[in-house]
């Protein structure tokens, strides 16, 4: 499992201290595949990582960090940060970025955690709602990705100086989050659904 940890902080290491930054001031597509990194990618690993540990969230009671309303907390948090006027912000001023980055990762962690969480103490209606939960995210992402790789016009200004255009731009950044942030979630929530049925096998033999 520390593996998992290690191999997260990399990636988040990585998307925050390395070029992604610079160019996302002027990339919508750079600043997509920063997004996409923290709660797509470094979320779930670090979910797995703490998995069954005591102090994961999943571990709480079911009333508390619940699946479904994590998943909920997430769509606001990354619908709210799409909207053009933050998402400008952000670009071009640091503590906002950084207010951004932290949310996302809040976010994503406390709807991986809420789903992943529990290890061996997990009972079927919560990771029942783990499934949901993944699955809803992952409508939501392919939503969003849909409607920023179909937008005829561009919704953002950005400066994409290289050889996208800003439509382009805006095209690339939303199949990033069609591809990656709906495959993520999807993925998550079909192998929570597997290890149910496996659980499930398991109960009646």
């Amino acid at each position: 499992m520390r593996w998992w940890a290690a191999l997260a902080c990399a990636i988040l290491a990585g998307t925050w201290l390395g070029p992604l930054p610079a160019l996302a001031r002027d990339s919508f597509s750079a600043h997509m595949a920063m997004h996409m990194l923290v709660v797509a990618v470094a979320a779930p690993l670090l979910a797995l990582a703490l998995a069954g540990r005591r102090f994961a969230f999943g571990r709480l009671p079911p009333w508390i960090f619940a699946p479904i309303p994590a998943s909920l907390v997430e769509l606001v948090v990354v619908w709210t940060w799409h909207a053009p006027a933050l998402h400008h912000a952000a670009r071009f001023d640091r503590l906002i970025f950084s207010i951004e980055q932290a949310t996302f990762l809040a976010a994503g962690l406390l709807l991986w955690f809420s789903a992943l969480g529990g290890g061996a103490l997990r009972t079927a209606n919560r990771a029942g709602a783990g499934v949901v939960a993944l699955l809803l995210t992952s409508m939501h992402m392919t939503l969003l990705g849909a409607l920023l790789a179909l937008s005829p016009r561009p919704l953002y200004v950005h400066d994409a100086g290289g050889p996208l255009s800003a439509i382009d731009d805006q095209h690339l950044g939303g199949a990033i989050m069609l591809v990656v942030g709906g495959a993520s979630y999807l993925l998550g929530g079909v192998a929570l659904t597997i290890a149910l049925f496996r659980r499930a096998s398991l109960e009646r033999t």
